[in-house]
């Protein structure tokens, strides 16, 4: 309807530094059923509601939007699914802590043990003192090793493919530094390499993930280039449980042993896993970190507003 004024209410928080606003009521009626469905339909018939949410001038490129819906299993505490400023995400590791720390605020939950609805699989998140979220993640998988591709202007470059709920190549940083001055520099090499990558015959891996030496008393410090162009803030959970997969792959890590991922802002994850199938180098990844809310807000949509769905 031409002039009308439409309201969402918001809230935003953030996990190690990368933001998520958790959309609790005011959004489009979506029905029931399994949550990619709903995920699908919200995309193909209300993606201007994306926009609006996550994309200037009301949000940023780093800006993790995230739906709040009735699960289609009662058993769940929350159903959910992730976008950012580009489309769907399967699965969202930060985003899933930022929401169990969203209902805690809302009164919704309290400490203990929650089930949550994505996409891509039931996860379980337990709510622990001090905002901090352990995230019992997808399965988890290495599906190729030692990917080699010629990037231009780079050279080649080799990396493992992974699923953490999301697609990642995995790439060692080499002589980069992983730092916040470098990020222009970081993001330009990353999306060179995701060009090259997809062009190669992998359409579908959308995360550059490029890894090195910890600075700051963990184990691994990363940097994380999501589908957007915007690099990830923290340490990415989806990121990290790929990470994980390729260790537990190559006897670089015990099952149940600790892993410390830093991100570019020096903010950590805690990562641990367990075999799923030995067999297939499958894992079940748990990836633990803390979430505070930033802001509680109504999202006013104006349609007399030229730019009201979002800059596009």
């Amino acid at each position: 309807m031409a002039g009308a004024m439409l309201r969402l209410r918001a809230i935003d928080s953030h996990t190690g530094g990368e933001p998520t606003r958790v959309v609790v009521s005011g959004g489009p009626d979506l029905g029931g059923g399994p949550l990619a469905a709903r995920r699908d339909r919200f995309h193909r018939e209300f993606d201007r509601f994306r926009s609006a949410i996550v994309n200037e001038p009301r949000g940023t490129d780093a800006i993790v939007g995230a739906m709040l819906v009735e699960p289609d299993d009662p058993a769940c505490a929350a159903g959910v699914f992730f976008f950012n400023n580009v489309g769907p995400i399967g699965m969202c590791g930060h985003g899933t802590i930022g929401l169990v720390v969203t209902l805690a605020f809302l009164g919704r939950i309290g400490p203990g043990v929650h089930r949550v609805e994505t996409p891509v699989g039931l996860v379980t998140a337990t709510l622990e003192p001090g905002n901090r979220v352990r995230v019992d993640n997808v399965a988890s998988r290495r599906v190729f090793r030692d990917v080699r591709i010629d990037v231009p202007a780079i050279g080649p470059v080799t990396g493992d493919i992974a699923w953490g709920g999301n697609w990642f190549y995995l790439v060692d940083a080499g002589a980069l530094e992983l730092s916040l001055a470098d990020v222009p520099a970081l993001t330009a090499r990353c999306r060179a390499i995701r060009a090259a990558l997809n062009a190669a015959g992998h359409p579908d891996v959308d995360h550059v993930e490029l890894f090195g030496p910890p600075q700051g008393g963990g184990d691994a410090r990363n940097f994380v280039l999501c589908p957007g162009g915007a690099y990830d803030r923290s340490p990415c959970g989806t990121g990290t449980s790929a990470k994980l997969a390729c260790l537990a792959a190559d006897g670089k890590l015990a099952e149940g042993a600790p892993w410390i991922q830093e991100s570019i802002l020096g903010t950590t994850f805690e990562g641990r896993y367990a075999w799923r199938d030995r067999a297939a180098g499958t894992i079940a990844p748990t990836i633990a970190g803390t979430a505070f809310v930033t802001a509680e807000s109504t999202l006013v949509i104006d349609e007399r507003d030229a730019l009201a769905w979002g800059i596009r």
